[in-house]
């Protein structure tokens, strides 16, 4: 039986092959376990071998999640990746160490404004729609200089870069050219904003062609966790 640990493992050394074929160091390229609708139990055991960074999509089921190991697993460092509405705004501001889908203004002065005082600022990312699809979250290119400047006057947020959620297909050069558009973007906002050092993008099935293309976090569930089960209410 595979183990979530064997699996784990095996994410690892995609990376590390991923970034052997471009010619990086596989050491700037950060895995974010995606443990969406999976169990606390599973989480613990990517903990137990040494993952750190976890990704939640469902703002309840995050914050439980955070809330549950907050004093068994401290160190864990919690990513937001998923849509956030206006009303929950705070719970993603008390309880998450980034947030990685930030696209409107009005959204990062509510986080702004939640973050508790005693907490360190939020690392943040905008989500940029890279594939210009209709049911994709994220602002145009054109709009980013505007949005970082507004999040970097916020001072308890910190603009650490870009997301993207590529188009879903087999098609390895439109993901390349998806990803090389945002690799040129980042790289130009950087020019503006020489603290961002953060492209998350690339996910189970684009990671090669992400990380050939710059990506310093690859966002990896299902390859670890197994299926997952969207029966529970979120």
């Amino acid at each position: 039986m595979t183990t979530i640990a064997d699996r784990l493992a095996i994410a690892q050394q995609r990376i590390i092959e991923a970034a052997q074929l471009c010619g990086r160091n596989s050491c700037e390229i950060s895995l974010l376990a995606v443990s969406k609708t999976k169990p606390i139990a599973d989480i613990i055991a990517a903990y137990d071998v040494g993952q750190r960074q976890f990704g939640e999509n469902y703002v309840q089921e995050g914050v439980d999640k955070v809330q549950a190991l907050k004093s068994t697993c401290p160190d864990i460092k919690w990513h937001f990746i998923g849509p956030l509405q206006s009303n929950k705004s705070r719970l993603v501001a008390t309880h998450f160490d980034w947030m990685h889908t930030l696209s409107r203004e009005k959204i990062a002065q509510r986080l702004n404004d939640q973050r508790p005082q005693d907490m360190a600022p939020l690392n943040v990312c905008i989500q940029v729609n890279i594939s210009a699809e209709d049911t994709k979250s994220g602002v145009d290119i054109a709009e980013l200089s505007q949005l970082a400047t507004a999040i970097a006057n916020m001072p308890a947020l910190r603009l650490r870069g870009l997301m993207a959620i590529g188009t879903a297909t087999a098609d390895s050069e439109l993901q390349r050219q998806e990803f090389t558009q945002l690799k040129q973007a980042f790289d130009t906002l950087k020019q503006s904003f020489a603290e961002l050092d953060t492209l998350s993008m690339g996910m189970s099935g684009d990671l090669d062609n992400a990380i050939a293309c710059g990506s310093t976090m690859v966002r990896i569930g299902s390859a670890i966790f197994g299926e997952r089960d969207y029966g529970a209410n979120h």
